[in-house]
């Protein structure tokens, strides 16, 4: 069966197309990412290709692909700039990325909070330790049988599906990150179940299986912290250059908050 999901892995591949450029957010905003991310973060993006709307839609997020930031790899550069990224690509596989793939993108920054340095340099070694794995199809077919609002319970869906290849040098964009955090135990979407007994309540997490995790599940996480680039280095609103006020107003007030 193998050989069928790659015939139509290629087929889903075909659909791609490049993302459609835009500007970025701010002029500076490249330089804003590239100043805050930190090790361990995961990058999410809003693809524009179709297989990125099909995911967009079946998940009901914006974000359709996931990014984990490592820091500089080693040997590896793109006109010059450093790769950071470590990413599963539909056309490539698990590949290392710079920061600029993205620039015309939207994006978002998904923190761990309070992942410690060890297990920060675990997650990372255990992404980049992968570079060179297959694209799982079979994953992305399972995953939109499973998101599919088909007329059964989810509960019934997740028992008729087995989720991904079972082949391990094969993976997904999100359950690759999902897979390091795993490793040293950081929750992202826990299955939290709650058990009594006669003298306390308390309750025990159990992981999810990395194949059912999608890339927004990281933003809805309340164990990941959204960082906004554009905060984080300092933002005074009365700044901005509005383009209903006279270049006069402007001028003064530039010329004011510099006395």
């Amino acid at each position: 069966m193998g050989w069928m999901f790659d015939i139509i892995g290629r087929l889903i591949a075909r659909l791609q197309k490049p993302a459609n450029h835009c500007e970025p957010l701010t002029p500076n905003y490249l330089t804003a990412l590239r100043d805050t991310l930190q090790p361990g973060d995961v990058l999410l993006v809003e693809g524009k290709g179709n297989i990125s709307g099909i995911i967009k839609y079946l998940t009901q997020s914006t974000w359709s692909h996931s990014a984990l930031y490592v820091g500089p790899i080693a040997g590896t550069a793109t006109d010059g700039e450093p790769h950071v990224l470590i990413e599963a690509n539909i056309d490539e596989g698990v590949v290392s990325a710079p920061l600029s793939k993205y620039l015309h993108c939207q994006t978002r920054i998904c923190r761990p909070v309070d992942l410690s340095k060890a297990d920060c340099g675990k997650v990372c070694r255990y992404a980049s330790e992968r570079i060179g794995l297959g694209y799982d199809f079979k994953n992305v077919i399972d995953l939109m049988r499973y998101l599919f609002p088909w007329p059964v319970t989810q509960r019934g869906r997740r028992r008729t599906i087995a989720l991904g290849s079972g082949d391990a040098s094969r993976i997904i964009c999100s359950s690759l990150i999902a897979q390091a955090f795993d490793a040293v135990r950081y929750p992202i979407l826990p299955k939290i179940t709650r058990v009594e007994s006669e003298t306390a309540r308390r309750e025990v997490a159990e992981i999810r299986h990395p194949s059912l995790y999608v890339p927004g599940d990281f933003d809805m996480s309340p164990y990941f912290m959204v960082v906004k680039p554009t905060l984080t280095r300092g933002f005074n609103y009365k700044d901005m250059c509005w383009a209903d006020l006279p270049q006069v107003h402007i001028i003064t007030h530039a010329r004011a908050q510099s006395l």
